[in-house]
Formats: C-alpha cells, structure tokens, sequence
C-alpha cells in the first residue's frame, strides 16, 4: 500500500462549527438565518436540476420547497474536506404533513467563497418517501 500522494483534510472546529450553525437553521426552516450563510452569487444544484441561481432566487425556492414538509432533522454519519470545501453525508428525517415520518439518505457538497459564504452547494438524494 502507498500512502506518500494520501492527503486527509479535516474541518477546523471553527468551521465545524459554523457548518452546525448552517445545517441547524435548515432544521429550524428559518430562511433568514439560513440566508446569512450564503453568498450572493449562490448556486444550488438539486440532483441533475438548477434548483436556483442567486441569494435571494434560493432563499424563495427554499421557503417554498420548506413548506412542503412539516420538519426535517439532519442525521449526520459523515463529513469530510476542508475549510473551504466539503462533503456531508447524512439521514434526513422528515415529518410528512400527514404525519408520518421518512428518512431520506442525502450527500450535499458545498464550496465556500474566499470570505467564508457558501456559493455553491450539488445536493443528492431521492425525496420520493417524503412526497409519495
């Protein structure tokens, strides 16, 4: 086994706690706080889908698209890269409107601008146990 090329980057505590912070205002649905996290140049890809281009076109889109289910919970198992650029892996659990709850396996990568704003986030899971 080689292990001269291997590289493994680690958040920092700060940033692990700054991601905390962003995850835990997706929880609470608050597009306010979420909104301070990003950049205005934000881009979010839903899957293969623009879900949206812009600060404000994103934090619309979320609003709505937050509604659309009673609560979520993020269930972090993984998160790997650096301070400017990394991976989550996680369980979402939802809370349906109707009451019923659905875990969905997700992967979010996000990279962060040169002055800690969140501009680009490729997400990737499958919501149809949330909407079926």
């Amino acid at each position: 086994m080689k292990t001269k090329n291997l590289r493994v980057k680690q958040l920092s505590a700060s940033s692990y706690g700054k991601y905390l912070a962003y995850l835990e205002a997706m929880d609470k649905k608050d597009v306010d706080t979420y909104g301070t996290f990003l950049a205005n140049d934000v881009e979010v890809w839903f899957n293969n889908d623009l879900f949206g281009k812009g600060k404000e076109t994103i934090l619309k889109g979320l609003g709505d698209y937050w509604q659309s289910f009673a609560s979520i919970e993020h269930d972090l198992t993984n998160i790997y890269g650096t301070d400017k650029s990394y991976v989550l892996e996680a369980l979402n659990h939802y809370k349906r409107h109707d009451g019923k709850d659905a875990t969905v396996k997700a992967v979010a990568f996000t990279d962060l601008n040169g002055v800690g704003k969140v501009r680009s986030v490729r997400l990737y899971m499958d919501m149809s146990p949330v909407f079926s």
